[in-house]
């Protein structure tokens, strides 16, 4: 039972309370309340802050632990405000909460255990074996496979202070399978999906730096969506595909063009989700022209300002069953 179901070494020991107690019928120790032992870790770290009002080994000494959990701080902490080396501490995990993806079931059937439609032609091979008597029988079922998914980001110069980390997030969305597709724009919208296809996120955000020509200046959102619908969309890459628009919603130009554009989009798309991290203050209000103009056509409008929120996202996208209800 140990190997089974205990998997955290600092969880033996109330496994062995837990037994005792219900199958020995023993009296077990409270569990232990104090400082944590020499040969284990602590389950949390540990700040430790020493007031001294005389000499060393005197009973002025006073040393108080307070507990944190620095993931926890680093999930919360908003990326603009993080520092370099907690941000190369939250890399990987943005990598890790990106994994997950919207599902559809499959036009195609396949082979499967528990299906209900005959396979008639792996039965008809089957039973040759058997001097054609159709003993073994095999079925087929439809099964749940990557949704298309569709990511345009922002990099204009409002959004400077999360664009890093949002291209990661991106970046390994594209490395989690086939159908994903990502834009950058600006003033001017840019295909990055070959970019974001090595390994090497480092690289990838050099070359996409180099093929955004114009990276950190002006936004115009109901040009760069035109564009979109105009070349990809025509091509039927929108089609049944969850959208996804990382922008804070400033429009440089008429905001009308954006209105229509969005509703270009939400017609084709299967859901489309609008990312601001500007959201995540609690003092924000969608007043910026373009982001009013896109909020009729927005299945969900969520933050992305810190790693929690990106889980949030990645539980979103994954969680999308019916048309437009994400």
């Amino acid at each position: 039972m140990r190997t089974t179901l205990v998997s955290r070494a600092e969880d033996l020991d109330s496994f062995d309370r837990a037994f005792a107690a219900w199958f020995l019928r023993s009296p077990s120790p409270p569990p232990y309340r104090g400082a944590a032992p020499a040969d284990r870790p602590p389950r949390l770290s540990a700040r430790t802050r020493t007031d001294r009002t005389g000499g060393d080994g005197e009973p002025g000494d006073e040393t108080t632990k307070v507990g944190w959990s620095l993931h926890e701080v680093l999930r919360r902490k908003d990326f603009a405000a993080m520092t370099p080396e907690e941000f190369a501490q939250v890399s990987k995990a943005i990598a890790d909460v990106a994994a997950a993806r919207p599902l559809r079931r499959s036009r195609r059937l396949r082979p499967h255990t528990h299906g209900r439609r005959l396979d008639l032609r792996r039965l008809a091979r089957r039973s040759l074996a058997r001097g054609g008597d159709p003993i073994e029988r095999t079925f087929r079922r439809r099964i749940a496979v990557p949704r298309k998914l569709v990511l345009l980001c922002d990099v204009s110069g409002s959004m400077e202070a999360y664009t890093r980390a949002l291209l990661l997030f991106l970046h390994a969305v594209v490395g989690s399978g086939r159908g994903v597709e990502v834009f950058a724009f600006g003033t001017r919208l840019i295909r990055l999906t070959e970019e974001f296809r090595t390994r090497d996120p480092e690289q990838a955000l050099a070359a996409a730096a180099n093929r955004v020509v114009d990276w950190a200046s002006g936004t115009r959102i109901g040009t760069s969506l035109r564009t979109f619908n105009d070349v990809w969309g025509r091509r039927g890459l929108t089609r049944g595909a969850a959208v996804v628009i990382v922008s804070d919603g400033w429009e440089c130009e008429d905001a009308t063009l954006v209105a229509q554009e969005m509703a270009r989009l939400q017609r084709a798309a299967y859901a489309v989700v609008w990312v601001n991290p500007l959201k995540g203050s609690p003092e924000y209000q969608p007043l910026a022209a373009g982001m009013r103009a896109a909020l009729p056509f927005v299945d969900r409008f969520v933050a992305g300002h810190n790693l929690a929120s990106l889980e949030e996202l990645a539980g979103l996208l994954a969680g999308i069953e019916r048309r437009h209800a994400a």
